[in-house]
């Protein structure tokens, strides 16, 4: 793994643990959240609340170097002062002093259309204009009837005129492009074929410019069309939530935007309608349609208590829920953040290609102009041949199939992802996922439901009632899921708990705290065996019920044991399913790791069909066995709930979190995140990412072949100069459909 892989992952380390420090010292001082990467989000409006930068939908851009021209010519602009453009996502980030208008007018001067980015207008799909295509007709129509006129015996300078004209009306805007490219030194594609044409009609092939030009057109056209339906699968998410909401207001019901809404107000949603916000149901029960968010398929029931998110469809009863999110900092309004942060990082592919794409450029116009020039000089052929191939050379220089074959592709697979549950941070990430060999997963909570029940109480001398007792003191100060099932079986029983004091955490094997003046222990045998607690008759009974699958809390002190609580755990039948599946996605390794016995960990290695288990591991031991799978060569992700899992899904080659909708923390930190509470998409997600990187190689073959084979055909006259554009446009659209079967898989 590269140095830039590593770093951000150690950050992401980082922010995991300050982000819950953060969380914390929210819960407990203040009253206002700190900011973080997610709640210091650019505002729906587009202008973010931190700094002047404000983004900006760009129109017209079929190409990264599009991306770039840009780039340099606001550079360029004494009032800006940093701009980035990014070709995947369609948007502009620039930080300026002068007005919103001012910068439009800006952008349009090279070429492009640009409109700030709004709530309103994130919802509109960017379609070419109409006068885009009345103008291509229109090219197209000049070019029939020139060729009619020839045809027809028409005079040579009326059929010119009409070419011209064709050139005219279909080629402005890419000479203007040209200009604003060629004045910011950047070499697109605007500039080669404008070239092309000019060199063209100097040599009087008013015919092959004509058709140059509207080809070139029609690919822009087809290929806007194309990639903006992958941009779409993103803005589309911002339609799930309703822009509005009916509010109760004393006995009244008043329809608010949601804009206006405020933390605590009252929403009624009725059967049938989506949930415009982020809340707790306070009144009433139903079954909710969470797939928007979580790519569940069967509807979840909420009762008072419960959490909903917006975008989510109330299907039957009547609810009304307590608002505790404001809009721009719900779950769907952070999904959508994170996914479009996703499209904007480079995948190493991605940024290995438009590396080569900076040099393949100059390097082949510079052969163009050699090819134009040298052989003639040296009587190799007239001026006029040679002059034609070096057109054909500036042509065939265009990379734009090459540069844009993998972040269609990744758009296109995070747009699928992010439609079925999955959040997945970016490219680079895509494409570790398409690699993975093995996955470990945590035990408890992720293979299985993570809600223990006690199965038996055994006391050693004393009675039951004094155990759960005892018990029920030291593991309330837990909150660890066994000690809560401790907890709540004692409560069940009626048992009170005593007065504890003194508590301390044993991490990896129990707690401790004092009773009644006498230190009391509950934890796991290692606890006890460095204890040197004498066992006695009891270590058979031990035994006997680690063999059988359960895990044990042992009571006792120093001195003596006073009982055992045998606890189990039920295996989620999602996570079997799960496994099969990503058996059958051809990744053999699926391990598991767990702090519990030899016993549990066997039986529920069985039950869930792990290939492996390692069984009594502390936090710090799961970084060693992710460590032991990748120095066996393997490429590990590891499965977790994104907090107490942290330094394993830091230490793996790719971190997967389950159960981020809601969860701030798991959003943050993970490289994917599984936004419903089990693992029914991780297998669709290997799918994807798999599928996605044998659709990125097949584009980078496929536009380097037909680069290579146009080349070829340059110097035994086989090439034209319309076939040369043909295949450089027909090739990049050719790319952009193949990545668009990546929104049509089904999660």
């Amino acid at each position: 793994m590269s140095d830039e892989t590593h770093r951000p992952r150690f950050k992401k380390t980082l922010t995991l643990f300050h982000s819950v420090q953060d969380k914390a010292c929210h819960d407990d001082c203040c009253n206002e959240p700190k900011p973080n990467a997610l709640t210091s989000l650019p505002t729906m409006n587009g202008i973010s609340a931190i700094t002047n930068t404000r983004t900006y939908n760009i129109e017209g851009m079929d190409c990264s170097s599009c991306a770039m021209t840009i780039e340099n010519y606001l550079k360029m602009i004494p009032s800006v002062k940093s701009v980035t453009v990014n070709f995947s996502t369609g948007k502009a980030k620039i930080e300026h002093e002068n007005s919103a208008e001012e910068m439009i007018k800006e952008v349009q001067k090279a070429g492009y259309k640009a409109s700030l980015v709004s709530n309103k207008a994130s919802k509109v799909e960017q379609k070419p204009s109409k006068s885009s295509t009345n103008l291509l007709v229109l090219s197209a129509v000049l070019i029939v009837l020139g060729y009619l006129g020839y045809l027809s015996g028409v005079s040579s300078f009326m059929i010119s005129m009409l070419y011209v004209a064709s050139i005219i009306i279909g080629g402005y805007k890419p000479a203007k492009s040209a200009f604003y490219a060629i004045k910011s030194c950047s070499l697109d594609m605007n500039v080669l074929m404008t070239a092309a044409v000019i060199g063209a009609a100097a040599i009087g092939q008013w015919l092959e410019g004509a058709t140059v030009v509207w080809l070139f057109a029609l690919g822009n056209v087809l290929q806007t069309r194309s990639i903006e339906k992958t941009r779409n699968s993103i803005r589309n998410l911002i339609d799930l939530a309703p822009p509005d909401a009916w509010v109760k207001v004393g006995t009244n019901m008043i329809r608010k935007p949601v804009e206006d809404i405020s933390i605590g107000d009252i929403m009624i949603v009725k059967p049938g309608d989506k949930i415009p916000l982020d809340g707790e149901v306070i009144i009433g029960e139903s079954s909710v349609n969470q797939a928007p968010i979580t790519g569940e398929s069967i509807p979840v029931d909420k009762n008072v208590g419960d959490q909903v998110f917006a975008g989510t469809i109330n299907e039957h009863g009547l609810l009304e829920i307590k608002v505790t999110k404001l809009v721009e900092d719900t779950t769907i309004a952070k999904i959508i953040h994170l996914v479009e942060e996703a499209q904007e990082q480079k995948a190493p592919t991605q940024a290995f290609v438009d590396k080569f794409a900076r040099v393949y450029t100059p390097i082949v116009f510079v052969l163009a102009l050699v090819v134009m020039i040298l052989p003639p000089l040296f009587s190799f052929g007239d001026w006029g041949e040679w002059f034609y191939k070096g057109l054909e050379l500036l042509v065939v220089a265009c990379p734009c199939a090459l540069v844009i074959s993998t972040p269609v592709a990744i758009v296109s697979a995070i747009g699928n992802a992010a439609k079925n549950g999955v959040l997945i941070k970016g490219g680079a990430f895509l494409e570790i996922a398409g690699k993975i060999s093995a996955v470990a997963f945590d035990k408890t909570g992720t293979l299985t439901e993570g809600k223990p029940k006690v199965t038996e109480v055994i006391s050693v001398g004393d009675f039951e009632h004094d155990v759960l007792s005892v018990a029920r003191t030291l593991e309330e100060f837990s909150t660890h899921p066994i000690a809560k099932a401790v907890v709540e079986h004692a409560k069940d029983k009626g048992v009170p708990s005593l007065k504890g004091e003194q508590s301390r955490n044993i991490v990896g094997k129990g707690i401790q705290a004092v009773i009644s003046g006498t230190e009391y222990f509950a934890g796991n045998l290692r606890l006890f065996q460095e204890l040197k607690t004498p066992l006695g008759q009891t270590e058979s009974i031990i035994t006997a019920l680690q063999h059988e699958g359960n895990t044990l809390v042992i009571v006792g002190t120093v001195d003596k044991l006073i009982g055992v609580i045998a606890v189990a755990d039920t295996v989620r039948e999602s996570a079997v399913n799960a496994l099969k599946s990503l058996k059958q996605a051809g990744i053999n390794q699926v391990i598991m790791l767990t702090g519990d016995n030899e016993g549990t960990a066997k039986k529920a290695a069985s039950q869930t069909g792990v290939t492996r288990y390692f069984a009594e591991l502390l936090p710090e031991d799961k970084v060693k066995a992710v460590q032991k799978l990748q120095n066996e060569g393997n490429i590990v992700a590891m499965v977790g709930d994104g907090i107490n899992d942290a330094p394993a899904l830091a230490t793996a080659d790719l971190g997967i979190a389950m159960g981020g909708a809601g969860t701030d923390t798991a959003m943050e930190t993970a490289d994917i995140v599984l936004m419903a509470d089990n693992l029914e998409k991780l297998p669709h997600t290997a799918k994807l990412s798999r599928k996605a990187l044998r659709i990125i190689k097949q584009n980078i073959w496929f536009s380097i072949v037909v680069k290579l084979a146009a080349l070829i055909l340059i110097f035994p006259d086989v090439l034209t100069l319309w076939i040369a554009v043909m295949s450089d446009t027909g090739a990049a659209l050719i790319v952009i459909l193949n990545s668009m079967r990546l929104l049509k898989i089904k999660g």
